[in-house]
């Protein structure tokens, strides 16, 4: 993680959750991918919804540094995006499990649709940090003893977890023409 490249210091870095790092990360990408130049965003009406719902890392590091707090929060996933690149659209946070990317792609098209942001990010991010979670949903019988999600099938018998990053970059129809996008 080049936290240099973030304007974060090396201490602050330090107890960040992982999650964050990689949803800037994404994030960055993301919009080099759609040729949008991140300085170009400053200031500009540009939404992000972020869909997150594991605290491993919080719970690992409770009240062990000041920058724990803003490391760790979930509530800082998309506020940290949205100030590190100065953006000036809704920036909110989605739970709700493991739905909660779809949801933020449904949030983020609705605000382009009334006009709230004229760009969206939209995102969710999931690192699997502490195996108290998989022992809990083991015992619970939530996951697929094959570890495979089977949804809506005769034979499905669970979920399986996984961990990863994805930011989309969205915009609406016409303004991706009039900007050649």
């Amino acid at each position: 993680f080049d936290a240099g490249f973030f304007g974060i210091s090396p201490r602050e870095a330090q107890w960040m959750d992982p999650q964050q790092q990689l949803l800037l990360e994404v994030a960055i990408e993301a919009l080099e991918q759609a040729n949008l130049p991140v300085d170009g965003l400053l200031g500009s009406r540009t939404a992000v919804y972020v869909g997150a719902m594991n605290q491993d890392y919080a719970t690992l590091h409770q009240n062990e540094d000041v920058y724990a707090a803003t490391g760790s929060e979930a509530s800082f996933l998309a506020g940290r995006l949205s100030y590190l690149l100065g953006l000036r659209g809704p920036s909110m946070i989605v739970g709700t499990a493991c739905s909660s990317s779809l949801v933020t792609t449904h949030l983020a098209c609705q605000a382009l649709r009334t006009k709230e942001c004229d760009v969206a990010l939209s995102g969710g991010v999931s690192l699997i940090l502490r195996p108290e979670s998989n022992a809990m949903l083991t015992k619970m019988q939530a996951t697929a003893p094959d570890g495979l999600s089977k949804t809506f099938d005769a034979t499905a018998d669970g979920f399986g977890r996984g961990e990863g990053c994805g930011v989309l970059v969205l915009k609406r129809l016409a303004d991706a023409q009039r900007d050649g996008d």
